[in-house]
Parts: C-alpha cells; sequence; structure tokens
C-alpha cells in the first residue's frame, strides 16, 4: 500500500501566507494536529516513510511515528514545490494578478511561473521519477509505504498515482495530517 500524509499546519498557514521551499516549523495546533493522527493511524501499518527534509514534514513524521520502528528517508524530491520570489506572499489565491493565482484556480494554465519557481512540468517530473525509483520497487515487494509531504507535492504524487490531469490537480483536497492511501 501507499500512503500520503501532509504535515500540520504552521504559522504561515494560519496567515495564509505562500511556504513553498521556505522552511517553516510547526506551530502548537500543528504538532497537536500531528498527535492526534499518531493516534488516529496508529494501527496502520508502515514499513518504510520517505519524507520532506524540510522541518514540518520532519516534524509531522517524527510525532507520527514515535515509539514505532519504522525507518525515515528524507528526499529532496519530496520537497514542497518552489515558488521563487513568491514565497511569503498572503491571500495569492485571493490576488488575480499574483503570479502564482494560477496556480491555484486553473493549474492546467499556470504556464508562467514567478521568478525561481517551479513549474508544473518540473514538480511532476521530480516526483514522478522518485515515485518510479523509490516507491515502485517497493510496493512491487508488498511493502506499505508512508509519504509525509506537502499539498502541492502530494497533490503531484495523487494525479500522477490516478492518472489525472493539472486540471484536477487540487481534486483530492489535501488536508493537514489527513492520512491518504492511495494503492
Amino acid at each position: 500500500m501507499l500512503y500520503i500524509i501532509r504535515h500540520g499546519r504552521t504559522d504561515w498557514n494560519d496567515m495564509h501566507k505562500l511556504q513553498g521551499r521556505t522552511d517553516i516549523s510547526l506551530n502548537e495546533d500543528g504538532i497537536r494536529m500531528a498527535e492526534k493522527a499518531a493516534k488516529e493511524y496508529s494501527d496502520v501499518h508502515f514499513d518504510i516513510c520517505f519524507c520532506s527534509p524540510l522541518i514540518r514534514a520532519k516534524q509531522t513524521a517524527e510525532i507520527l511515528l514515535k515509539g514505532r520502528d519504522i525507518p525515515v528517508i528524507y528526499d529532496d524530491r519530496l520537497m514542497e514545490m518552489c515558488f521563487g520570489s513568491s514565497e511569503g506572499e498572503e491571500n495569492c489565491f485571493d490576488h488575480p494578478e499574483s503570479p502564482v493565482y494560477p496556480f491555484f484556480m486553473d493549474p492546467a494554465h499556470y504556464d508562467s511561473p514567478p521568478e525561481g519557481a517551479e513549474s508544473m512540468d518540473e514538480l511532476f517530473e521530480r516526483t514522478g521519477g522518485f515515485l518510479r525509483e523509490a516507491v515502485d520497487p517497493l510496493l512491487a515487494e508488498g511493502k506499505d509505504v508512508l509519504i509525509v509531504g506537502h499539498g502541492a507535492m502530494n497533490s503531484s504524487i495523487v494525479c500522477q498515482i490516478k492518472g489525472r490531469s493539472a486540471a484536477d490537480f487540487w481534486k483530492e483536497g489535501i488536508e493537514n495530517c489527513k492520512l491518504i492511501r492511495l494503492k
């Protein structure tokens, strides 16, 4: 089985600031969310966990898997999507003039990322490579794999596993600390 989970909440989530690769820690609510998820999913079997190296994902994995003998492997390919110069922007999904507005409102037409940002194709390429190289061989062995990551990065994995187009990028609704079984 393949499972994904998004990190707990951060202060930037609460302020509606675009995080991307900016390395923000969990806040108290995010820690409580991860602790609740640890209890809720304590009976779900995982052989291995792959995790984004960003602190909010690392903290979530540590809390979620505390006391369980599950190896955690950090992989840069699981970092959140890079939004370049738009990182830190507040309420970007409310401002049509924001360069990342199309990414949230009409992802199929997100074709001009801001300076230093990652394109949809680049996101899909790196997460697809990760799936093929790291996850698929383990699933073929019958292993249960957990990925702890981020909203956009997890959405790209969902799209690839479920064969969805960019138009359905946000269809799954990647909530904080909600475990999703993919296959």
